[in-house]
């Protein structure tokens, strides 16, 4: 089946960047699914490091509402902290704006698991263990890192061709300032703060739902109690959890504060490097 799965793809770029390659992979071989021949096709980038510390790999979703993508803060700059750090990276460019009379996730949602089940499908090529993929992404691309992290079990879509008989769960997840994740915040701000506010039902929590850490800032107008009240979850399913809230940290950050030298909110990375060791990816 590998070798039918990987005819279906073709590279479009290639590129060497500061000792590591990056190169840019079609999803899907065709339009995604209810999609054009017209529309732009959703690729990944793969970060392959110079020299590998971990056979891990990290998939970035970059966020922007659901309506466009972060690439550089929340993308480019992320991919280059963990290559550096010999820990391979895709950044995943999935489908957006919103598209008309779906659920406002559910095209990124498809792109981000067949995105997992492409890594694992290339794991044995790109040298990494299948089952030490993780998944990290920021607002709306936290909301998509757990949906893709909670809910794995149930299918965003119909399959298409062998590659989508690869699992696609995730072994690690990190949401950063993850957004809709509360009824009061559910498609945007939490007008009340997220304060006594129950999680919305995107997420299913089935039985491959992972180990997380979670990153926010208590100023962030996405209320932090959103990454709060998942962790509260995640301890109630005895899954492994971190959480890192700080203070007076806004929303949609990204890498930025960590390459201009910020040694608070900016640590946040080292943070997430940190717990990644410990738990052994």
């Amino acid at each position: 089946m590998k070798k039918k799965v990987l005819a279906l793809f073709f590279v479009f770029s290639l590129l060497s960047v500061a000792g590591f390659a990056v190169e840019t992979f079609r999803l899907w071989d065709g339009p995604a699914p209810g999609e054009p021949e017209t529309t732009p096709p959703p690729v990944i980038e793969f970060w392959k490091p110079g020299v590998a510390s971990t056979d891990a790999c990290i998939i970035i979703c970059p966020g922007g509402a659901y309506m466009g993508l972060a690439y550089d803060h929340e993308g480019k700059q992320v991919a280059e902290y963990f290559t550096s750090r010999g820990i391979t990276a895709v950044v995943l460019k999935y489908r957006t704006p919103r598209r008309a009379n779906l659920p406002k996730h559910l095209p990124a949602w498809q792109d981000a698991q067949r995105a997992i089940r492409f890594v694992r499908a290339h794991a044995e090529d790109w040298k990494i263990n299948p089952e030490k993929i993780g998944i990290l992404g920021f607002s709306a691309g936290g909301h998509l890192t757990l949906m893709s992290a909670t809910s794995s079990q149930t299918s965003a879509y119909e399959p298409v061709d062998d590659l989508d008989r690869v699992p696609c769960h995730v072994n690690f997840a990190v949401p950063v300032y993850p957004a809709y994740v509360l009824e009061d915040g559910a498609d945007g701000e939490n007008s009340e703060k997220g304060n006594d506010s129950q999680i919305v039902n995107d997420f299913t929590f089935d039985a491959k739902t992972p180990p997380m850490c979670f990153i926010h800032g208590d100023a962030d107008t996405i209320s932090a109690m959103g990454s709060v009240a998942v962790y509260h979850r995640l301890r109630k399913m005895d899954v492994p959890a971190e959480l890192h809230i700080y203070a007076k940290a806004p929303h949609g950050y990204g890498a930025s504060p960590y390459v201009h030298g910020d040694t608070h909110v900016g640590d946040w990375l080292n943070r997430v490097y940190e717990w990644m060791k410990v738990m052994e990816f």
